[in-house]
């Protein structure tokens, strides 16, 4: 694969680069997936993002630099995957939330036995780390540079059919209309309330 992001194109708010993520390709080694789904989460003045009341040791990645991959366990059951936006040192990132399979379908297949058609190897967040072997070790690593284990690509055609909504499995701040979707894919995770 080729076609990768410059770094600019992260240096922007979260809000602006979300939407534009859509139909852009996440890759894991011969594993890849269309983005068909995205949440958007700030800093201190979202409280649902993890970087609310500031830097920890778990959230430091959100705080920069841009195209850089944020992994964190949810629920001490499974890993989310996010890319990090905004110029460096603000925090900011984008919750990867559904991809539609493209390479390595198999090799996701042995991962998420439990899925009995394609389009629920990646309909989660959950679901699409486990599918690309996604876990806490790429926590940090750089989405851009060609020789990381995980990359993520422009899209090759044009932007898709985007819609919106509020955010999902959160109690704060949910009402913002901060996700994305591809409209009519049936790889997205939910459809909206």
């Amino acid at each position: 694969m080729s076609n990768i992001p410059e770094r600019s194109f992260f240096e922007r708010p979260v809000t602006a680069v979300a939407p534009e993520l859509l139909g852009m390709v996440l890759a894991c080694g011969d594993r890849a997936g269309r983005i068909v789904e995205v949440e958007a989460y700030g800093g201190a003045e979202d409280p649902a993002s993890h970087g609310h009341r500031g830097r920890t040791p778990r959230n430091e990645v959100m705080f920069g630099p841009p195209g850089h991959l944020y992994v964190y366990f949810s629920y001490g059951m499974h890993w989310c995957a996010n890319v990090v936006c905004e110029p460096d040192g603000r925090c900011g990132a984008v919750l990867i939330r559904a991809l539609a399979p493209l390479c390595g379908v198999e090799d996701m297949r042995a991962d998420r036995p439990k899925a009995r058609r394609c389009r629920d190897l990646c309909s989660g967040p959950a679901k699409l780390t486990a599918a690309l072997g996604i876990a806490g070790g790429h926590n940090g690593l750089d989405l851009l540079a060609p020789a990381s284990p995980v990359t993520i690509h422009q899209r090759d055609s044009s932007p898709p059919d985007l819609a919106t909504s509020g955010r999902i499995g959160i109690s704060a701040a949910s009402e913002r209309p901060w996700r994305w979707y591809v409209a009519g894919d049936p790889n997205v995770s939910r459809p909206p309330r």
